[in-house]
């Protein structure tokens, strides 16, 4: 085991359900070490693959929750004082690097465009991560991949990727779950009954209908999962759903009105 990224590994197998050859497309992108792009909304699943394939694949998971105040010596590192004097300390991406983790960029789109592109040299046949401050040049180890994520459905003009930076990605796709699967994820995720979870993906795909209608996105599978583990934690269903799902996803009445409308004809 890596020392220095003892932390980071994950210990027991994460329940994931796949879709459509995803675990497959994972696995040929990490044998040739390509960098993998997903893509998909909020709660559908994206962070759970990257979690289930670096258990699959015996790897450390480095997971970086970017931010648009992230700069790019938060994920190289940089120079702090300490008993000893002043000392480097690796950032979150030069620990994968050098270790041969894998480093998860989550909602990657939120970061600045200039701290961005400190990961193409890593992303093209150098695999190389230049720690200017430093003066130093690191050569990926052979086990190190980056994975990176984003909600589509977020993007505007001053939050995407630019396509210097699109294009040295592979990318799947990601969506909800067909409803017969999600009812399967959820039953499993909450524990709780099939029936029950067939009733909350129901109101799962009915809120999703409502994106066309002023809501910006549906109920995702996430949010019935703790709508589920609530009423299995004894919560009325009524109750835990609009704790969950109703009040959660918006701020405007007619909305919240007619989310509430659709648990109450489940419940």
């Amino acid at each position: 085991m890596i020392e220095a990224l003892e932390e980071y590994w994950i210990g027991h197998e994460p329940f994931y359900n796949e879709v459509d050859r995803e675990v497959a497309m994972f696995e040929a992108a990490y044998a040739l070490r390509l960098p993998l792009m997903l893509k998909g909304p909020t709660g559908c699943g994206k962070t759970r693959l990257v979690e289930h394939m670096a258990w699959k694949l015996d790897r450390p998971l480095v997971t970086v929750a970017c931010n648009e105040d992230m700069t790019a010596a938060d994920l190289v590192g940089r120079y702090l004082l300490d008993a000893n004097g002043t000392t480097w300390h690796d950032g979150p991406l030069t620990m994968a690097v050098r270790h041969g983790a894998i480093c998860y960029l989550d909602e990657v789109v939120e970061t600045r465009q200039d701290t961005t592109v400190v990961i193409h040299p890593l992303t093209d046949a150098r695999r190389q991560l230049p720690l200017d401050k430093k003066g130093e040049l690191i050569q990926a180890h052979p086990d190190f991949q980056l994975v990176v994520s984003y909600n589509p459905g977020y993007q505007s003009h001053t939050k995407d990727l630019k396509q210097s930076t699109r294009q040295r990605f592979l990318a799947l796709d990601f969506n909800y779950p067909p409803a017969d699967l999600e009812r399967r994820i959820v039953a499993h995720e909450a524990g709780i009954d099939s029936a029950l979870a067939a009733r909350l993906v129901t109101i799962g795909e009915q809120s999703r209908a409502l994106v066309e209608r002023g809501l910006e996105e549906g109920m995702s599978t996430r949010m019935l999962i703790h709508a589920g583990r609530l009423i299995r934690h004894g919560v009325d269903a009524v109750a835990a759903c609009n704790l969950a799902l109703v009040v959660p996803l918006s701020d405007e009445p007619d909305l919240q009105r007619a989310l509430k409308n659709l648990v109450d004809a489940h419940f």
